[in-house]
């Protein structure tokens, strides 16, 4: 069964709905004890990285995160702090140290770049990748997705899919167990259903061994 971090900074509602719409079974989890029966962990998350990531630590799970072997689907700020750090700064004013299970390091869309661009990121981009991988499995390079996002993990070694607003920056990742989006699968329609469905299927086949 999958697990579905409930914290300050997740964004619930909408990823239940999408998976019960999906009739994907799932419960939510609070601490490290909940996510001992659980497949597969879905990590949604919004708003600050810096509240976010004291809400994990408020609950005892950011050494749960760090070290799991179960497959986790980062979302959003969830996919944002897999990396090191993201420039977003926390109360001492300094970059919010992440949970470093991917490297790389967040930064901030700069409409100074290119003045046309309004931050945050927000509303309907394409992805698009050059290799086959199993979190794509019936969606095509070049679908749309839905993002809402003003800071943006660099194109990296674990990269697989791309996105552009100013520059290009990471739209999927994948590392090892680890997984992540920076778009909202749940606000995607039928393609960010189709994702979902394909992390279930990831699951499943690792949990029976296929």
């Amino acid at each position: 069964m999958i697990a579905v971090i409930a914290y300050k900074a997740g964004n619930l509602a909408s990823v239940q709905h999408a998976l019960n719409r999906l009739k994907i079974d799932y419960y939510l989890a609070r601490e490290p004890k909940d996510l001992e029966k659980a497949d597969g962990i879905i990590f949604p998350g919004v708003g600050h990285a810096a509240y976010a990531m004291e809400s994990l630590r408020e609950q005892s799970l950011i050494e749960y995160l760090k070290t799991t072997q179960k497959p986790v689907l980062g979302i959003c700020v969830g996919m944002q702090l897999l990396f090191d750090s993201s420039a977003e700064a926390g109360p001492d004013g300094k970059p919010t140290p992440a949970l470093s299970c991917l490297s790389g390091d967040l930064e901030r869309f700069d409409p100074k770049e290119d003045p046309s661009f309004k931050v945050p990121h927000m509303g309907w981009n394409t992805i698009e990748y050059e290799q086959a991988h199993p979190l794509f499995q019936d969606i095509a390079s070049g679908s749309t997705f839905y993002f809402v996002h003003s800071y943006f993990a660099p194109i990296t070694e674990h990269t697989i899919a791309q996105s552009h607003y100013i520059h290009p920056f990471s739209a999927v990742v994948h590392h090892k167990n680890y997984y992540g989006v920076q778009f909202h699968p749940e606000k995607s329609g039928a393609h960010g259903a189709q994702l979902l469905k394909n992390f279930h299927q990831i699951v499943y086949a690792r949990h029976s061994g296929h």
